[in-house]
């Protein structure tokens, strides 16, 4: 019972793709802002993007600036991040978290959480 459930990972080739996705179990996501991050084996979590409840803010990592899009609907109550030109340092669990409307930047914020899915990328 994880109020949010991440899908969509997987094993790809170093320059492929993925989209994630975040669904919510239980309750609406429309006020709520959404983060994903990440944690590689042996290194802390990392935020890499966040959305407003809106939809009208987003940030990104500078380590996948460029390379991944974070996005919403909240019609379908789903949070999306498109992977692309993916490489092998992404490698990682990646989650999605939830805190009230705006995205604050600190991964302590966020209030819900799902319980991570795995993306390995390989050269």
């Amino acid at each position: 019972q994880w109020p949010l459930v991440e899908s969509g990972g997987g094993s790809v080739q170093a320059g492929g793709s993925l989209r994630l996705s975040c669904a919510a179990s239980g309750f609406t996501l429309d006020h709520s802002a959404i983060g994903w991050v990440r944690q590689a084996p042996g290194k802390e979590r990392e935020q890499i993007s966040c959305i407003s409840s809106s939809g009208g803010f987003t940030n990104y990592a500078d380590s996948v600036k460029g390379r991944f899009t974070i996005s919403r609907d909240n019609a379908k109550n789903l949070v999306y991040l498109q992977m692309n030109s993916l490489k092998p340092e992404d490698t990682a669990v990646y989650y999605c978290a939830a805190q009230l409307d705006y995205c604050t930047g600190f991964i302590t914020d966020y209030t819900s959480w799902g319980r991570g899915t795995q993306v390995t990328v390989y050269e």
